[in-house]
């Protein structure tokens, strides 16, 4: 997958960022697969929330709903 300024990203690098904006989330309000697309986005990596999700699931990173802590 290219960036916005044409460099390949591999599907590893994109996955260490996945995790590391997870990681770095609230647990109170954690990121859904569309908010990581535009935080991505802005970091200039066009990538679909579909792929996002492939990617969280091959992490073993439970989908945002799931990860939620009231207390």
């Amino acid at each position: 997958i290219a960036d916005t300024q044409g460099r390949m990203q591999s599907p590893d690098a994109i996955q260490a960022r996945i995790e590391a904006l997870i990681r770095a989330e609230s647990p109170k309000k954690p990121l859904s697969d569309a908010k990581l697309e535009k935080l991505l986005g802005a970091q200039g990596l066009a990538i679909a929330r579909r792929t996002i999700a492939k990617y969280r699931e091959a992490l073993h990173i439970p989908p945002s709903h799931l990860r939620h802590k009231t207390a």
